[in-house]
């Protein structure tokens, strides 16, 4: 399809360039039609290579140059020379209407700016910024703009081309250039000192004096792309279930929409400047689900402390990272990872590391006993991505994913649920392609079972549910918001709004897995229904090393682990403690029958036991329960925040020295600084 476009694009050119010079009518005029709808199917279908033309200096402004220049031409060609001043009329309209798109766009770059504020936000009332929806999208983008502004003056040369009557050339100049004034004036009204929204001081001072209105006690800190939004997203419920004044800090402005539903104010402080103002606000903990390079600018904040909280914990390098130890604490679920930090000796102290649990897994309902008789054995496979380092080891979905799942559709009572992590494939093309293979795999076994339905009104349901949710969790932006308009439509939401999200939520699951066949395979790729509500759907999981294990031990449910690496299994098992109470599958999936069956018949189940043991060594203890422990260490780190600033302003008041320049003691007037004389010891 690509090569199509561009080819028919390139051809419709030529033909137009030599309809032009010959001079032929009937050519000029198919060629310049066809180009035409060539850059309507550019624009349609493949959005990809328009910003491949605009990286190869062919933009849409050259193309449309181009396009009406050779029409130009053309006029000229076919008109004798005492015609040539009937269309210089035309020439000099087009040029002014290529003036004024140029105009629109200089105009457009300024708009864009003045509503560029220095703090996104979200859940914080932001009405005394002066912010106004934005202008419409057809003046912000300079490809649709041209296109549709142009037209009627394309389309009226290519009438006066036909017909030799300049009138047509003329009106529809006239047409695209009132439009094109209508724009500019459009735009231009924002620019009028009460028509922009607040300026960069001004704003600075708005969001200094939210934060001593509001006076935060604990943050979460995350900075990434946005395919890691799920590492912040799933400390949302505990952060607000502390209750006080949390606030969530972002650094990326695209990171602001990507940040699940929540009641907890969000700021994003892209500069590190403006990031610099909460050293002087009541934050006294920041959480931080991840590193990134970013990390290190908030931790130069001196009235902060901030703990280590990472998005899942396995036995990966990642979970025991040398950059771990710049936090003042690492708060990990259990010993187990208390164990690795000491073993990995990567800088990280013991006093320094403090066991919470995953207070996220309040969610994971526990072991009720294995399928009833007859019922489906439901099974999730959930591999990891492939990660960084290339090693081979990471992911099964490259070695034995297809394996796994043809072995686990083979059994005809086995139900299918398959949720592949969200970065598969993002780095190797082998793991993306075997990931589609297996999702069809999944999608085909499911249409050759086939089954009895649930009725209509499931899916009504469903649709009810959904609509419900959608309306508590989205802020129903038009297509045409920008960042400045977002904030304006996110003040602070109505009280409760938390507590009926999940209730939302919570009736939304149950409403999705009523809509489905309990016969019928899924592949769970959205961020709807969450994963730790496939866990409460699966009697096993089969995974990879990764915290997925960490966080289905909580079930106390069977899990299984792919050995895809060179290890042999005892080696495997002792390299990975998180392994150590899983049934461990080749590549080969030879192993799934039997794993299949101690499933369904507990008896020959002989890892249960293990399965307590590790989950106690992996996630700690059931009592106190882990949100309690994430609470009592909140508040631990708060009193040593506090602590810490109240020592320093002792030092301050009593003119002791402190970190920062040297103070020069006071010279009488006359005398100059001698050096002192240098020596050793």
């Amino acid at each position: 399809m690509k090569l199509l476009v561009l080819g028919v694009l390139a051809a419709a050119f030529a033909a137009q360039a030599l309809g032009a010079l010959l001079p032929h009518v009937p050519l000029l005029l198919v060629a310049s039609a066809a180009s035409l709808a060539a850059e309507g199917a550019l624009y349609r279908w493949q959005r990809g290579m328009v910003s491949l033309f605009a990286k190869s200096h062919a933009d849409v402004t050259v193309r449309h140059v181009l396009r009406d220049l050779l029409l130009v031409v053309g006029l000229l060609r076919l008109g004798e020379q005492h015609r040539e001043g009937a269309y210089a009329p035309l020439v000099a309209g087009l040029l002014l209407f290529y003036a004024l798109h140029w105009a629109i766009q200089a105009v457009s770059v300024l708009v864009r700016r003045t509503r560029t504020l220095p703090v996104v936000t979200r859940n914080v009332d932001a009405s005394a910024l002066r912010l106004t929806p934005a202008p419409p999208l057809l003046l912000r983008r300079p490809g649709h703009r041209l296109a549709a502004f142009g037209l009627p003056a394309t389309a009226g040369l290519l009438a006066t081309a036909a017909t030799d009557a300049p009138v047509y050339g003329a009106a529809g100049l006239a047409v695209s250039l009132a439009v094109a004034l209508t724009g500019l004036g459009a735009l231009l009204l924002r620019l009028l000192p009460g028509r922009r929204p607040a300026g960069e001081q001004e704003v600075l001072d708005w969001f200094d004096a939210w934060l001593a209105r509001y006076r935060p006690t604990v943050g979460l800190y995350f900075s990434g792309g946005a395919s890691s939004a799920y590492q912040a997203n799933m400390w949302l419920e505990p952060l607000a279930g502390l209750g006080g004044r949390p606030v969530i800090v972002l650094r990326e402005r695209h990171m602001v929409q990507r940040i699940a539903a929540t009641g907890i104010p969000v700021v994003c402080l892209p500069k590190v400047s403006t990031l610099m103002r909460l050293e002087h606000s009541t934050l006294r903990v920041l959480l931080h689900p991840s590193n990134s390079g970013k990390t290190s600018q908030v931790l130069r904040i001196p009235t902060i402390k901030h703990a280590f909280v990472n998005h899942g914990e396995s036995d990966k390098l990642s979970s025991c990272n040398p950059y771990a130890k710049a936090y003042d604490e690492v708060w990990v679920a259990g010993p187990a990872a208390r164990e690795r930090y000491a073993l990995a000796e990567v800088g990280v102290e013991d006093k320094d590391v403090v066991e919470i649990g995953r207070p996220q897994l309040d969610a994971v309902r526990p072991y009720a006993g294995p399928p009833a008789p007859g019922a489906f054995t439901t099974v999730l496979y959930a591999p990891t991505w492939e990660g960084w380092d290339g090693n081979p080891g990471n992911t099964s979905v490259v070695e034995a994913g297809e394996n796994l799942v043809r072995a686990l559709l083979a059994d005809p009572g086995v139900r299918l649920l398959y949720k592949p992590h969200p970065l598969t494939g993002s780095v190797d093309p082998r793991a993306r392609a075997a990931d589609l293979r297996i999702r069809e795999l999944v999608r085909a076994a499911s249409r050759e079972r086939g089954g009895p339905r649930p009725d209509a009104s499931a899916a009504v349901a469903l649709a009810r549910r959904t609509a419900e949710l959608d309306r508590l969790i989205t802020a129903g932006f038009r297509s045409a918001a920008d960042q400045a308009e977002r904030m304006l439509r996110q003040p602070a939401p109505e009280p409760g709004r938390a507590g009926a999200v999940r209730r939302a939520e919570a009736a939304w699951e149950d409403a999705y897995w009523a809509s489905l066949p309990e016969w019928e395979h899924q592949v769970v790729t959205d961020a709807r229904p969450p994963l730790y509500a496939c866990f409460n759907r699966a009697d096993l999981l089969v995974s990879d090393v990764s915290s997925v294990i960490s966080d289905f031990l909580a079930s106390g449910k069977p899990y299984a682990v792919a050995n895809t690496g060179t290890l042999a299994e005892d080696v495997f098992r002792k390299s990975f403690p998180t392994v150590a109470a899983a049934t461990v599958l080749t590549p080969d999936a030879s192993g799934v029958p039997a794993l299949l069956a101690s499933v369904r018949h507990p008896e020959r189940d002989e890892l249960a036991g293990e399965r307590a043991a590790l989950a106690l060594r992996l996630l700690g203890p059931a009592e106190p329960p882990s949100r309690e422990r994430f609470a009592g260490a909140v508040r631990d780190l708060c009193a040593a925040a506090v602590r810490h600033r109240t020592r320093m302003a002792e030092r301050r008041a009593a003119d002791l020295p402190l970190p920062g320049p040297r103070r020069e003691p006071a010279r009488p007037s006359g005398t100059s600084a001698a050096p002192e004389p240098r020596g050793r010891g």
